[in-house]
């Protein structure tokens, strides 16, 4: 059953308490991974900002597709540079 947070409460029947704790220090390590990551990466935030904003104004009713077709124009870094003006 998902708690509130939208996570499983563990199954202690599943994993022994090494391995929850395993598993706990691996999902802390993977978020500090990932906020260095994208810390070090700005330009992912201004990519997926420029995405939610074209998304937001166009309402594409196929966004799957959308995303397709946005994140392969070859014009991508010409628009990207032209909203920061």
């Amino acid at each position: 059953m998902a708690t509130k947070g939208g996570v499983e409460k563990p199954d202690g029947g599943v994993l022994s308490a090494e391995q929850q704790q395993k598993l706990r220090h691996f999902k802390i390590n993977t978020r500090i991974d990932n906020e260095r990551y994208l810390r070090s990466h700005p330009e992912i935030e201004e990519l997926t900002a420029g995405f939610i904003r074209e998304v937001i104004l166009k309402r594409p009713p196929n966004i799957r597709e959308f995303a397709a077709d946005h994140f392969t124009n070859t014009n991508l870094d010409a628009l990207q540079n032209r909203r920061k003006q």
